[in-house]
């Protein structure tokens, strides 16, 4: 079986054999960092906050009010989230859905986002779209342990829980990986390194909270909260975005930030697929459904055998997570939003991302294969 450190080896070698230069530039320009990883995964060494002249976090400014604790309870989970930061008993990590681009306004990047987070007293942000990356690799070698002749197919399953509910209902799951989503594999990892964490999630999808709850997955996620939900914090607690610093820790590929619109997982597996197994001759076919009609539509071309695809995804929400209905943004300028985001990405692949591999290592994962292991944290029993 091949180590990542050999994978990771192997990816260089053959970027240089086909002239990608940009890509060999990135990877060894310096700027994959260890240190960035450190802050999240050891806070006791490397403190998530932002210091004041008078040596005070920012979350210490932030005074919430009667009034403004009335209006939280509105939200059901962003009273008991908001006593979470308050009392500091543990660290509290958001977890932000690769969606969040743009949502905040063009000006919010994802380094003054994260600011604005700490300000509320978060430990940090953390994107989601990191252990998107480890789900394409794992959707990956998946489809290519499951297709091996021209008849056989699979449905993606590690993204959108009203897909998964529909495919469900259809009696199709023994088609579908067992995969838990991005969501629930970045709640796990943040729990593995720090037992007493507090995960929230924070996305424009009702149906996350709840995913969340179900009973074999409930250990991840602690909290979820919509985009609309948070941006009415931030309004309350005076917190505007926009006028932060910069706190830059980014470490997704483009493969893991395109998960936020339609026909993104597909296309993240797929480009995966031809890093890691470039001598596969059987290609992965795509056909995609984007809203619960097309969703329905394709389910029973799939039940009929009518599919003319070998992996299969399905998106509940129109455009993806970015037409989600707590989006705070139409659906079309979300996904330029995303789409910008991706071509910026230092690494176009997981497989090639030293912050994936890093972590990976951190988490227990010895060996490329290791992710195929049904009792990791990434794996869900249907």
């Amino acid at each position: 079986m091949q180590s990542f450190k050999e994978l990771y080896e192997t990816l260089t070698r053959a970027a240089l054999q086909n002239h990608l230069e940009e890509t060999i530039r990135h990877l060894e320009s310096g700027n994959y960092n260890p240190y960035h990883l450190d802050c999240l995964l050891h806070p006791e060494k490397h403190p998530l906050m932002i210091n004041t002249d008078d040596d005070a976090t920012l979350s210490d400014e932030v005074n919430v009010d009667e009034n403004t604790m009335q209006v939280l309870t509105d939200a059901k989970e962003a009273l008991p989230m908001f006593h979470e930061l308050c009392n500091r008993n543990h660290p509290v990590y958001a977890m932000i859905a690769p969606a969040f681009i743009g949502q905040f306004s063009h000006e919010v990047t994802p380094g003054r986002l994260r600011t604005a987070f700490k300000k509320l007293g978060f430990a940090g942000m953390v994107e989601v779209a990191l252990f998107a990356d480890i789900l394409t690799l794992k959707e990956a070698l998946e489809f290519d342990r499951s297709v091996q002749k021209e008849e056989d197919y699979i449905l993606t399953s590690c993204c959108c829980p009203v897909w998964l509910n529909m495919c469900r209902k259809a009696g199709l799951m023994e088609h579908i990986p067992g995969s838990v989503s991005p969501m629930v594999a970045c709640g796990r990892s943040i729990k593995q390194l720090h037992p007493h964490a507090v995960t929230v999630f924070i996305g424009p999808c009702i149906a996350k909270k709840a995913e969340a709850k179900e009973p074999d997955i409930c250990d991840a996620v602690d909290y979820v909260l919509t985009f609309q939900e948070i941006r009415e914090i931030f309004d309350l607690a005076s917190i505007d975005p926009a006028t932060l610093e910069e706190d830059e820790r980014e470490h997704s590929s483009t493969a893991g930030r395109i998960y936020a619109f339609s026909g993104g997982v597909s296309r993240a597996v797929q480009s995966c697929l031809y890093k890691i197994r470039p001598e596969r001759t059987l290609p992965l076919t795509v056909r995609g459904a984007n809203g619960v009609s097309e969703c329905r539509a394709l389910i029973e071309d799939v039940k009929n055998g009518k599919h003319g695809a070998n992996f299969i995804e399905g998106m509940g929400c129109v455009g993806g997570c970015v037409g989600g209905p707590k989006a705070l943004l139409s659906s079309t300028l979300g996904q330029a939003h995303v789409a910008r985001y991706g071509d910026q990405a230092d690494y176009a692949s997981p497989a090639e991302n030293p912050y994936v591999i890093d972590l990976l290592h951190r988490l227990g994962f010895t060996t490329f294969e290791s992710l195929l292991d049904e009792n990791s944290i990434f794996a869900r029993h249907f």
